[in-house]
């Protein structure tokens, strides 16, 4: 192993270690994403700098590989907004894929355009309004496309990671309702996931599904939940519904409150959907409630959009608002410095 191989082994290692410790403190935090970024990282640069014995060829057909994948990302998210667009609705929300695949499109012809002019070449001067442009496009998508991208990769890993069966109380986080009084083909996946939680667990444990009646609804979602859930063979004196809440962090407060008011341990596992576990978990950290995040699989068309609306959500927290923008300042004004 030589020196490159060795520092770039040591780098990774230091940030799976440092992953390893904040992720088992805290899985909610917002550093982990940065975290397994970097450990992701910096695996790659060592397996990369092991690889340097192979072929030049092998070398550019994997990069090749890699900007082709690249190239086709926006033609993936356009394709996965049109076919949310047919089956979903028109909601602005549903259209949240083809939004980005079209800016994302936009930052890599800015890039490419950068590439192929250069940003000091004589043809660049000429065009100097439609350089400047194109760096602050192309730097822009660059910068969301990395956060975007670090967002996507925690999300994932939190689906995968090992966790514990002994639950004491298993969360089930509603969803809307059909015709106001049918559980929806989403709401019913995470139902299923809860009563595989419930069965596979060891311990007596009590399913909380929690959900309240909306405006359009003919009863609560906690109630149409808990029909589901008897009909699947749950006990009766195992569910306890919450059936005032009208959005999730008031799903998990309610819920808190009824552990709250019982005896014997807490131990509480949160089902929803796979793409909303992450900023679940970050309400359960506000309101103290220890919670480890489980995610049913939803249709693979509908988790970009779902997973692109968590994105914005996290992010439009105030806290990590500023610091989104101040890192995007940061760059753009590097880019012109230098």
């Amino acid at each position: 192993m030589d020196t490159a191989e060795k520092i770039f082994t040591g780098i990774a290692v230091f940030w799976w270690v440092v992953l390893i410790i904040s992720f088992t403190k805290d899985r909610s935090r917002y550093r982990n994403c940065c975290f397994l970024f970097c450990a992701l990282f910096f695996t790659v640069a060592a397996l990369a700098a092991i690889g340097e014995q192979l072929e030049t060829g092998t070398i550019k057909a994997l990069l090749l590989v890699t900007g082709a994948g690249l190239l086709l990302v926006p033609v993936f998210l356009i394709h996965n907004g049109i076919v949310m667009y047919k089956n979903e609705g028109h909601s602005l929300a549903n259209m949240l894929s083809l939004i980005f695949g079209v800016i994302i499109g936009a930052g890599e012809i800015a890039t490419i355009y950068i590439l192929l002019t250069g940003t000091r070449t004589e043809m660049a001067h000429r065009f100097e309004t439609v350089n400047i442009a194109s760096q602050v496009i192309s730097l822009s998508v660059i910068y969301i496309s990395v956060s975007f991208l670090i967002f996507m990769f925690y999300s994932v890993f939190l689906m995968i990671i090992p966790r514990r069966s002994n639950f004491d109380y298993i969360i089930i986080h509603g969803a809307g309702l059909i015709d106001g009084s049918k559980v929806s083909k989403l709401l019913a996946d995470r139902i299923d996931k809860a009563i595989d939680v419930y069965k596979k667990d060891p311990t007596p444990t009590v399913l909380i599904p929690s959900g309240g009646k909306g405006k359009d609804e003919l009863m609560p979602e906690a109630a149409a939940m808990a029909g589901y859930l008897r009909e699947k063979g749950i006990p009766g004196d195992r569910i306890i519904m919450e059936d005032r809440s009208a959005t999730t962090m008031e799903n998990l407060q309610f819920s808190k409150k009824i552990i709250d008011e019982r005896k014997g341990g807490r131990y509480t596992a949160l089902v929803t959907s796979n793409y909303h576990v992450y900023r679940a978990l970050r309400y359960c950290r506000k309101i103290g409630l220890e919670c480890t995040g489980i995610g049913s699989r939803v249709a693979m068309y509908y988790w970009p959009s779902a997973l692109i609306r968590e994105y914005i959500a996290v992010h439009a927290e105030r806290k990590h608002l500023l610091t989104f923008f101040a890192g995007w300042i940061l760059i753009l004004l590097l880019n012109f410095a230098l």
